[in-house]
Parts: structure tokens; sequence; C-alpha cells
């Protein structure tokens, strides 16, 4: 036992899932587990209850905390726990260092489900004012940003169980597939696949038989332009006689690979129009059980897997039909985010343990890379106060896919902590430090500003995420 304290009698070094101390609100408050409420306390702060303690240790899922009894019983009030303890030391002994790093700024909340849910649905509400509609879209906003405001808003509805944004989200996603065959306004495979996604989401939201039909025409259309092993064998692809396509890149098939534009001599090739196609698949073989969908999923995700990753487990932007590839320093935060979208669904939709594997792998590098955020953990990418730039919208979707992942494995504590974590680093920089009332600087470190359409796309999906995830 350890030396007495104002709580009581104190159990060093005591093994406990992290994820479930609670009731850190402050750094004077007394942290408690929740299955042992009257009996054990953690005195200490927020950030030592949430992260690694540096004189305790973490071992996977499971970190090493003193306990302190705040009543005067024999015995450890937890020691009925040291069966599920060992349980979860085991499991975590081969599994990678998912720990939360003690460096990261405010990585706890205690802001209850109905204050987030407001939150999130005020945020919106900020934005729809700028909705044209005639096109149905926003003003401020690029088209395919225009596609995500309507993807979040769907979401939304899913994550509080409301329905305050159906009627908009279904009207306008019905105007804009009146306006645009196939969703394709600019001729990009991406953009249409930004809108049909939304289309996705609101089916999954409101069970709209329009939404999953225009997803799936719009999967449909895209589909003439994916790489088939084929296309791969033969080097052509029959959309796109003009383009050669080389049948192997570093001796893997480039079978699964999705051009970015129907242009019959377009040779581009991209992980987000790849991830956005793997992603649709998974979802629409969810849905449907057409088994068609799944196999084109399966094939786009080993494509990104064989082609796409670098050697630090973050996705790689371009390899084009002719092997030329973008420069290594090409990282975006949608193109992990997308990805690990894709692979939270194939998971969910298949149970094959290879494929959420691959997902934590790429999870845990995303959201402790450099490339996009510093040591504090707060994402740096697309700090654009002045103008909007696609960056902007880019780091949403990678706070889409991690809740993507988290809903996908409810049962994985530790990742749902890390999660839950980065979310909240995400989610106390901008109420903190870039929040104007109700809307928020795209530079997620501040300073506050006046509204824009892009700063307020680029916080949307962290409030939604939220509701959840905290």
């Amino acid at each position: 036992m350890g030396s007495p304290s104002s709580a009581g009698p104190c159990f060093d070094n005591f093994l406990i899932p992290r994820a479930e101390i609670i009731g850190c609100g402050n750094l004077s408050e007394t942290c408690r587990h929740p299955a042992e409420p009257h009996d054990t306390a953690f005195q200490g702060s927020p950030a030592q209850a949430s992260g690694w303690l540096p004189a305790g240790g973490y071992i996977g899922s499971v970190v090493l905390l003193p306990l302190c009894r705040s009543s005067p019983f024999s015995t450890p009030p937890i020691m009925l726990r040291l069966s599920v303890v060992l349980g979860l030391l085991a499991s975590s002994a081969f599994a990678q260092d998912l720990g939360v790093p003690t460096s990261w700024r405010e990585f706890s909340n205690s802001r209850p489900l109905s204050q987030r849910i407001t939150i999130a649905q005020t945020a919106i509400n900020q934005i729809t004012p700028q909705l044209n509609s005639a096109t149905g879209e926003f003003n401020g906003l690029t088209y395919w940003q225009s596609g995500n405001v309507w993807s979040v808003m769907a979401n939304q509805d899913h994550s509080a169980g409301t329905t305050v944004n159906e009627a908009s989200v279904i009207n306008n996603l019905n105007l804009v597939w009146g306006r645009w065959s196939n969703y394709d306004q600019f001729g990009y495979n991406d953009d249409a696949m930004w809108w049909a996604t939304a289309a996705i989401y609101a089916y999954r939201a409101y069970g709209n038989s329009q939404m999953l039909s225009h997803a799936e025409q719009t999967w449909n259309h895209v589909t003439k332009y994916v790489v088939t092993a084929a296309d791969a064998a033969a080097g052509k692809n029959p959309n796109k006689p003009s383009v050669a396509i080389q049948s192997t890149c570093n001796g893997k098939t480039m079978a699964g690979a999705v051009f970015w534009q129907p242009a019959a001599t377009s040779n581009a090739i991209n992980s987000i129009t790849t991830g956005l196609y793997t992603a649709l698949s998974g979802f629409l073989y969810e849905y449907t059980g057409n088994s068609t969908y799944l196999s084109a999923a399966e094939l786009s995700a080993t494509w990104i897997q064989q082609h796409q990753l670098n050697a630090n487990d973050l996705v790689l932007d371009t390899t084009n039909a002719d092997c030329s590839t973008s420069p290594s320093s090409w990282l975006f935060t949608y193109n992990s985010g997308k990805y690990i979208e894709a692979l939270s669904v194939l998971y969910g939709v298949t149970g094959n343990d290879s494929w959420n594997t691959l997902m934590v792998n790429i999870l845990n590098a995303a959201v402790k890379t450099t490339a996009w955020q510093g040591s504090n953990g707060v994402i740096t990418e697309g700090a654009s106060p002045s103008s909007d730039n696609d960056d902007v919208g880019f780091k949403a979707i990678l706070i889409r896919g991690l809740h993507e992942a988290w809903e996908r494995n409810p049962t994985y504590t530790a990742l749902t902590t890390l999660i839950h974590s980065y979310g909240d680093v995400q989610y106390n920089a901008l109420l903190e430090l870039a929040a104007t009332g109700s809307t928020y600087s795209s530079s997620w470190l501040g300073p506050p500003q006046a509204f824009t359409s892009w700063g307020q796309l680029a916080a949307l999906d962290v409030m939604t995420a939220n509701i959840d995830t905290n």
C-alpha cells in the first residue's frame, strides 16, 4: 500500500483503463472511477487522469494510476476488476501504442450531451443563411465544400437523433441532383462523390430512398473510370482509350485505382477520389447487400494500401496511370481521413480484422504526425482567415473519418479514447481560441474573427462528431 493521503490510504500503481476515469472537469477536482464512485478516487489533474502519468506509465490501453480510497474499507474496492485489467494488459501486449501524448492541449471536456448537440446545431445555423436557394450551394464555398455542408447536417441529425435538418438536406440534394447529371458539375469524379456521399449520409439519417438512388447512380457513373483487373492487364480503360495505364507500379497492380476526371485524356489518379469510391462502395454494400459494391470497395482499398502509404502510414496524394507521383511532401488530412472512414466501413460490413488493423495504424499516424499539427495536437492545416481554399475543408474530413472509426469500434477502448481525446483537443481549441460567439475561424489556434463560410465549414464536423466521441 502507498502512503496516506487526504482521501485515505492509497494503492500505488494500480492498473485501470484510462477511458474509465471520469469527473475531471478542473484541476482541483477528484477523478473517480465510475464502477466505484464512492470508494476510489485519483487525486490529480485532468491531464494526469486522462493522459499518461509521468510518474506512472502506460501499457497499451491501460494506465498505471495511484488509486486512493475515500472510505476506510479493508481491501481495494476495485480488486474485483483485476481480471479485467489483466485481460486488457494481455490483449494490448502486441498492439501498437495508442496512447494520448501528454503534450496535447486539453484533451477532455465535461459538457453534457444536450449542450454538445446545441453547440453543433447552432454552428450549423450560422452557415445556413449563406445558402443560395437557386443552386443548393453556399456563398463563399466551392462546389465540393458545399456538398460537405449537407453531409454534416445529415450527420448531425444522425448523431443527435433528430430531424431538424431533414427537409433542407433532402430538398437541396434533390435540387442539385436535378441541376447536374450524377452530381458532376465540373467534370471531376471526386466532386460528384462528395455529393453522393452526402446523399448516402442522408439515407443513413432519414431512410429516404431518393438519396440511396442518387448515390447508386453516381457510383455507376464513376465506376466507368475505375481501373479493373482487365484494364490493368490491357493497359487501357475503354472510356479513356488514349490514356496508357501501366499494368503495375512498383510491382503492384493498378487495379482498383479511380481516375480523378472523366475527361478522355486525363491520366490523373489520386487517393481522395479512390478513397471516396471505396467508402461509397462500402456504404452501398451495407445498405443494399449487393456484393458488387463490396468487391469494388475491397479492390480500391487494396490499391491505396499498396500504392499510397508512406513509411509513416500517412496517405500520399497521387499515383497517376503512368506511375508518376506527387511529391512525398504532399500530405493532406483528407486523404488519411477519407481512407480511415472507408476502412472503418469495410471492417463494419465484413468483420475482417485486417481492415481494422490497417485503419488503426493509419489513424494513429494521422493524429500524431507533425505534418499538419504541432505538439499540442491542434490541426494547423488550412488556416486561411482572409480567403477560402481547398485546404480549409480538408481537416473536417479527417475528423469525420475518426468519427466513423469511433462508431465502428465501440469496445476498442484504447482506440475510442484516442479518438475522443484528439477530438476534444480540436473542440476545445475552437471554442476557446477561435470562436466569436457561435462562429469559428479557420485557424483553430485563433485568433477569433468575423464569420466566414469556410471557417464555419471547417468547424462543423468537429462540433457534430463531438456529440458522440466525447
